[in-house]
């Protein structure tokens, strides 16, 4: 949700279709997780890395531009989790634990032991919950605007999503979904599910992050929605930790689809920053 309210505030205009990638999935299917229907796509092959989306979004919206680098020398598992996209709901509310289990769950359907992860926005809150419920199948995390603290946002933030509706959601994402899965009323679901777990959104303890073994690397836009200090704090918390701070907003640095204007193209120095840590 907070790639909605950045891109809404700052009134990008980008067709969905500029999203498309060059790259076709090697694989693509659907897997029975915790009674979901998960949709997966793989590209490319060797050591695994998984992209986990923000709020509101698609494999292809949020991530369609950086796969092409990163299926290179990988083998980039995407998904599209619990409401989004092509994935199936379930009739509970989304949250970032269950996010985790569901991926979890499906990493061992697909026979993959352990693997990189990089999430942005509410995929990197989900990879942190992978990290503290799910650590032995973590190698290392790439957390892109991740939110851990309810203090990580700006006050106004909290009381916006407490009256978000779906007219408030950028065009973009709405194509997005729609072109995935002509589903209206989905749409709507995932929209009101999205909102409703940032209003409800608890602190991750402490504890529980400096519990997070595996190697991290935060990434954040310097004219993020997320505060900086709130990522300063967590990459101290963290023992094994490195930040970057890019410049633009948030989701530039993956060039997600509602940051692509005039010509921005981040990812062209952002993705080697982000293989170099996974080589260490």
């Amino acid at each position: 949700m907070k790639t909605l309210l950045l891109s809404t505030l700052l009134m990008v205009s980008v067709a969905a279709t500029a999203q498309s990638t060059d790259t076709p999935a090697r694989h693509s299917g659907y897997a029975a997780v915790n009674g979901i229907r998960m949709y997966y796509e793989i590209y490319g092959t060797g050591k695994p890395l998984v992209l986990l989306h923000g709020g509101g979004s698609t494999i292809q919206s949020n991530f369609a531009r950086v796969i092409p680098y990163l299926s290179k020398n990988r083998k980039v598992i995407a998904v599209e989790l619990q409401a989004h996209g092509r994935t199936s709901d379930r009739s509970a509310d989304e949250t970032f634990e269950q996010d985790a289990d569901d991926v979890a769950a499906l990493l061992q359907q697909l026979g993959i032991k352990k693997a990189d992860f990089l999430g942005f926005s509410n995929g990197a809150t989900t990879s942190c919950q992978i990290a503290i419920r799910h650590p032995a199948i973590v190698n290392k995390l790439v957390l892109g605007s991740v939110l851990c603290k309810r203090d990580g946002m700006p006050e106004w933030f909290w009381g916006f999503m407490q009256k978000a509706t779906l007219s408030n959601m950028p065009p973009e994402l709405k194509s997005a979904y729609l072109q995935a899965k002509n589903d209206s009323a989905g749409l709507q679901t995932m929209h009101d599910k999205d909102a409703r777990r940032m209003v409800n959104f608890k602190d991750i303890p402490d504890e529980q992050l400096r519990g997070i073994q595996a190697p991290a690397l935060f990434i954040l836009a310097d004219k993020d929605v997320i505060k900086p200090e709130h990522i300063i704090a967590l990459s101290k918390l963290l023992p094994h930790a490195e930040l970057a701070i890019i410049p633009g907003i948030h989701g530039e640095y993956l060039e997600e689809i509602t940051t692509v204007k005039n010509g921005s193209n981040q990812g062209r120095y952002v993705m080697p920053m982000v293989e170099s840590f996974l080589d260490k």
